[in-house]
């Protein structure tokens, strides 16, 4: 960390305010080498913990500069590690809250934009949006607002941590995310609730029974490995590769080189067909969840017609 990164840390953190011209001061600084580094990055922290109000240039910079030290600060690239998740649940959670949506934004940013996150830090980001709509307390309230209801800066989050890349099941919900727009639906009915939210609830428990998805992303461990394994044999594999390109323009041996690297071709057609089918299991799980508050309500119904219309049946 330079020095004068150093000083205007410590000035932002003395006074519990902090400038637009002091927020670009620090961007300068703290990007002057390219990276965040992990002594930059609790500095930054230590002032967001002192501000009295986060503006919007520095909630701006605060999800910025902590979601590319995070995401991209280290090897591999694009994955938080388990260390690096507890680190952030650590120093972000207060008693089971958050102090505001600033942070917030932190976490569902670190979601959207990591090819994959440790669980616990998506369990985490998803029970915080949860608990203020239970509640009516949290970093997505404003004010004296009843509990009970969702609000649309809720819908939004669930929607882009729930179809995040590195959430549960990307591009679609997963059983646990589903269950938890069960609980939100129950808890929620007959509320002043957002326009859009019986929409996601509907798109989100239909992608889970019947949406396809064929990315499964590795996690940071697995991911370190195969760069490791990338980057000692990259001369040796790019020549490999020369020459079986050169025979397959003589000899066609297009199918080995596919085959010695596992790039078979996939039916994905056939896969969607099957994951569109809502299965007995599904279907049990299905009824279980609708039986819980005793009715069949507009939510199910419309959750209904949906699976309906997507599966035929």
């Amino acid at each position: 960390m330079t020095m004068h990164f150093r000083t205007l840390a410590e000035q932002a953190a003395a006074d519990g305010s902090i400038s637009a011209q002091e927020i670009l001061d620090l961007r300068r600084a703290g990007w002057g080498d390219g990276t965040i580094s992990p002594v930059e990055a609790e500095a930054i922290f230590a002032i967001n913990d002192r501000l009295a109000e986060h503006s919007t240039e520095w909630s701006d910079f605060f999800v910025e500069a902590l979601g590319e030290f995070l995401v991209n600060g280290l090897e591999p690239r694009g994955y938080v590690s388990q260390s690096q998740a507890d680190w952030l649940i650590a120093r972000i959670d207060h008693n089971g809250h958050l102090h505001g949506l600033t942070e917030l934004e932190l976490l569902v940013r670190i979601v959207e934009k990591a090819l994959n996150v440790p669980q616990n830090l998506k369990d985490y980001v998803l029970a915080q949006i949860e608990q203020a709509v239970l509640t009516g307390e949290g970093p997505t309230r404003r004010g004296p607002l009843e509990k009970g209801n969702v609000n649309s800066t809720e819908v939004g989050l669930l929607r882009r941590v729930i179809f995040a890349q590195a959430g549960d099941r990307p591009a679609a919900a997963s059983r646990s995310e589903a269950e938890m727009l069960f609980r939100l639906k129950d808890a929620t009915l007959d509320a002043p609730n957002a326009a859009e939210w019986k929409q996601l609830f509907v798109q989100g428990v239909g992608s889970y029974l019947s949406g396809y998805t064929s990315y499964n992303p590795l996690d940071s461990g697995r991911a370190a490995e195969l760069e490791q394994f990338m980057n000692a044999s990259t001369p040796s594999l790019l020549r490999f590769a020369g020459r079986m390109a050169k025979s397959d323009v003589e000899t066609g041996m297009v199918d080995t080189f596919r085959a010695l690297f596992g790039r078979k071709q996939r039916d994905t057609a056939a896969e969607q067909a099957a994951a569109a089918v809502v299965t007995t299991e599904e279907n049990t799980w299905l009824q279980g969840q609708i039986d819980g508050n005793s009715r069949i309500d507009e939510y199910d119904e419309a959750l209904l017609a949906f699976l309906e219309q997507e599966t035929g049946r």
